[in-house]
């Protein structure tokens, strides 16, 4: 990591900016939607907890694709290590994006859009605990395929900056999944105790 570290300067301004927008989404996704959840305040403001969640959600899509394009301009300026250019990394960088993008695509189409973009937060909850593709072979796949998406583009670049933002992907998404995992059991198992006592 020291090493790495020498290949990247911290106090490029790109740099900056990337790693601010790599801590400010889950960050900000999170303060949201329980916000959402304790207040309803953005299903109050649109009238229908779904309009609501589509309003997040397409501002959490916008944030997502400025933070790859922070990500990308980010590694423009920074130097690249020789070592990572070679047909094999090139090759495995390709292989990191394709699964990547096979991990995120196949959550959202087995979540849908609400179930993708927090809709039980705002009281939509699915029926039952998507267990099929990917979330049979892990669990989060989709932050997973994120930051494998990520580390394929920062390799494919031959960036130290990119590995080392790629990190800080992984460590934002770990720490969410922290403060995310039992928020949403604890709103499930609400769920099940109301219909219980009906």
């Amino acid at each position: 990591m020291a090493e790495l570290l020498e290949y990247v300067v911290l106090t490029d301004t790109r740099f900056l900016i990337a790693l601010l927008c790599i801590v400010f989404n889950p960050l900000f996704w999170n303060l949201v939607a329980r916000w959402e959840y304790r207040t309803h305040t953005i299903t109050r403001l649109f009238g229908s907890p779904y309009i609501g969640c589509y309003s997040l959600g397409v501002v959490i899509i916008s944030l997502a694709v400025l933070r790859s394009h922070c990500f990308t301009e980010a590694m423009k300026t920074q130097p690249h290590i020789g070592a990572l250019e070679s047909t094999g990394v090139y090759y495995l960088s390709w292989m990191l994006i394709g699964a990547g993008g096979v991990l995120v695509v196949s959550s959202f189409l087995a979540l849908g859009f609400v179930g993708t973009y927090l809709g039980d937060y705002f009281g939509i909850l699915m029926e039952k605990k998507v267990t099929g593709f990917p979330f049979n072979v892990m669990e989060n796949p989709m932050y997973w395929g994120s930051t494998a998406n990520y580390l394929g583009l920062a390799l494919l670049n031959a960036s130290p900056a990119g590995l080392l933002l790629t990190a800080l992907v992984a460590l934002c998404y770990k720490v969410a999944i922290l403060y995310e995992g039992p928020f949403t059991e604890e709103i499930y198992r609400k769920k099940e105790t109301a219909k219980k006592r009906k």
